[in-house]
This record gives structure tokens, C-alpha cells and sequence, in this order.
């Protein structure tokens, strides 16, 4: 059963990097920007970070909150976190339990051989935690202008 547009996004509960237990249903009232990324300090997952880190103060205006999930522990989320000074919350999901939720968990072809791994993807969820849009096979490079661009957009606010 594939996700789509209008759906309830499916609810959660995953570890942050201190260990706290964080839900999606914790921020029903604001937009949720859900990212999922395949592992820390790998240049194009680093790169995506240091650009939602950028533009934090555009995410906070616009009362939108930035979760990032990967199968990555929480030590490693931690280490993430400091090196590269991320202000919102990376989420781990070593069992990838919320990784296969969202249909994340792909066949990706890396130099002709194939192997399993998240397929980066960032899904918008709206203030009634209803999944508003999703961006499939993200390319890192001016991601984050097309997420703002789409919560700034009349159709997000319809």
C-alpha cells in the first residue's frame, strides 16, 4: 500500500541522539518536515543537513519542524549532530521499522551492483498530520528551496 499525497502520515515514536523518545504526533499543530537519508557524514547526507541547517531561521518562521531518520544509532546521530552543529532532531531507526512505514527501504543500484538502503525522500505533513507532499529520489542539490517554495505555495495552504 503505497503512501500518497492526502494520507495520515503513519505515526511514530523513535529515539532521538540523547535518547529521548520523540513521536510525530507530538507536533500536530505545525508542518513537519520528515526527511529520510541513508548515513551520517556521507557527503550528500552531510551536504542536505548543513542545508536544512541553513535554513533554520526560514523553517522556525514558518512554524515548520525539521526531523531527519536514518538507520544510524543514536551515538552516531550525536557525533552528526555536533560536528556539523544540526539545530533540529535526527532520529534513529536501527530495526528500520519507520524506514519500511514510509516505503523508504528500496533496491538502489550503486555501480551496477545492486544493494538495500533508504532512497532519500522528504515528505511535507501538514498540521492535521496529513502527508501535504512527497519528494522521491531527492537530489540534495536546491532540495531545500523546493521544500520552502512548496509551504510557501497557495496549494500548501488550500
Amino acid at each position: 500500500m503505497a503512501l500518497k499525497q492526502g494520507d495520515k502520515a503513519p505515526d511514530f515514536s523513535l529515539r532521538d541522539s540523547d535518547g529521548n523518545l520523540v513521536s510525530l504526533h507530538d507536533f500536530l499543530g505545525k508542518d513537519v518536515v520528515l526527511y529520510f537519508y541513508p548515513k551520517d557524514n556521507t557527503p550528500g547526507c552531510t551536504q542536505e543537513a548543513c542545508d536544512f541547517r541553513d535554513a533554520t531561521p526560514e523553517f522556525d518562521r514558518l512554524n515548520a519542524i525539521v526531523l531527519g531518520i536514518s538507520a544510524d544509532s543514536e551515538k552516531s546521530h550525536k557525533g552528526f549532530t555536533s560536528k556539523y552543529n544540526l539545530p533540529f532532531t535526527l532520529l534513529s531507526d536501527p530495526d528500520k521499522e519507520v524506514i519500511q512505514k514510509y516505503e523508504v527501504w528500496k533496491e538502489k543500484n550503486m555501480y551496477g551492483k545492486k544493494t538495500m538502503g533508504i532512497e532519500r525522500t522528504t515528505f511535507l505533513i501538514d498540521k492535521e498530520g496529513k502527508i501535504k507532499m512527497i519528494f522521491p529520489k531527492v537530489k540534495v542539490a536546491g532540495h531545500i528551496e523546493e521544500i520552502l517554495d512548496m509551504i510557501n505555495s497557495a496549494e500548501y495552504k488550500a
